[in-house]
């Protein structure tokens, strides 16, 4: 909205050119949804509390501290997320822009099922929500429908395309075997945060840093000269999408202070849901779901060590880690949950790190 006022503008006022730059609005977009975060969230976080109903059912086979530190914190946290992403986008990107729309369609969408996720858990005062059939079959619904506005808004050669990163020019079109690969991609990607999502602070930094990593991809993928040097797929105005990832990134930040040890919200699945999935979008839009499943490698860890245990003990009968997901089972060992935290923050780095590394080792 603003972007298009400041824009018309510019004729006769020079300095407003700025808002022309996808650079300079992305920065606008971070701080936008970090002060509109910090602002409603003391708000947000005081009417929760009025009311029990809205505190975060805690799981009765979990560690004991969770019990005792964590229970009566309120959910939820993802609406005040998603809120400033949605202003700050709105503000400042060119919201005629279809990577945009289908973006925000993810976002919306998994919210959706985040959000009557957590309010039959506080319905019914338990961990369990809905259905883990009905939650994968509305996922499945909506991440073909992604994957379907995509197909049909990028160039039809791109359409297929998976590009291997590390390797110059090493891409493959796997034909309609994309669409199931897509939809496991959302719906892996979404789920992954959502484990992930089990100690204060624990999914928001790991997901800041990807986000991070994606809005410099979107940028490169965006930019003819750029992307032609790197030797990565040229996707046509994506750029534009640096708006919305910027906005991710300081509603990510403006939560993480109400988020922090001693979290005093959480984000509920409500908010993990939706933002893994825009993740799992914004790779596909951008042919760099590869690098996604590095730089969110400690979301691939925590979903594997689910899947591990489950199989371990439906086959053998036999856990592999004390509980599942790994950040469970280093409580369990002992670990101080800061300590957990800031460890799994410094392996998010490293694998963001690496996964940059591949856009110029090739």
């Amino acid at each position: 909205m603003l972007n298009y006022i400041f824009q018309e503008l510019s004729s006769n006022f020079s300095f407003l050119n700025v808002f022309s730059y996808i650079t300079f609005r992305t920065g606008i977009a971070v701080f936008t949804s970090l002060f509109i975060v910090l602002i409603f969230g003391p708000i947000f976080i005081r009417y929760l509390k009025k009311s029990a109903h809205f505190n975060q059912p805690i799981r009765n086979d979990g560690p004991v501290s969770h019990i005792i530190k964590k229970a009566g914190t309120p959910t939820f946290g993802g609406i005040l997320i998603i809120f400033g992403i949605l202003i700050s986008t709105l503000l400042w990107s060119d919201i005629k822009n279809i990577f945009i729309l289908i973006c925000l369609f993810s976002l919306i969408s998994f919210a959706l099922i985040g959000f009557f996720d957590d309010f039959l858990k506080i319905k019914f005062k338990n961990s369990r929500g809905i259905s883990a059939l009905s939650k994968i079959i509305f996922q499945l619904f909506f991440s073909l429908m992604i994957f379907y506005l995509i197909s049909i808004s990028i160039n039809s050669e791109q359409r297929f395309l998976l590009n291997l990163p590390f390797y110059k020019n090493l891409i493959f079109d796997i034909g309609y075997f994309y669409f199931p690969f897509a939809a496991i991609v959302i719906i892996g990607s979404s789920n992954a945060v959502n484990l992930t999502d089990g100690l204060d602070g624990l999914a928001t930094v790991p997901l800041i840093l990807v986000a991070l990593t994606f809005t410099l991809i979107v940028y490169l993928s965006g930019n003819v000269i750029f992307s032609e040097y790197l030797k990565i797929i040229n996707i046509k105005n994506i750029s534009e999408v640096c708006i919305l990832l910027g906005a991710t990134i300081g509603s990510c930040l403006g939560f993480l202070w109400f988020n922090a040890p001693p979290a005093k919200i959480f984000m509920g699945d409500t908010g993990s849901l939706a933002l893994g999935s825009l993740l799992g979008t914004v790779s596909l839009i951008s042919k760099h779901e590869i690098v996604l499943l590095i730089a969110g490698g400690v979301f691939v860890l925590e979903a594997m060590s689910v899947i591990i245990q489950v199989f371990s003990f439906k086959l053998f009968g036999k856990r592999v880690f004390r509980m599942a997901p790994l950040h469970h089972h280093f409580e369990k060992k002992g670990w101080e949950e800061s300590t957990i935290v800031i460890r799994f923050w410094i392996i998010s780095i490293i694998l963001v790190l690496i996964a940059l590394s591949s856009l110029k080792l090739r």
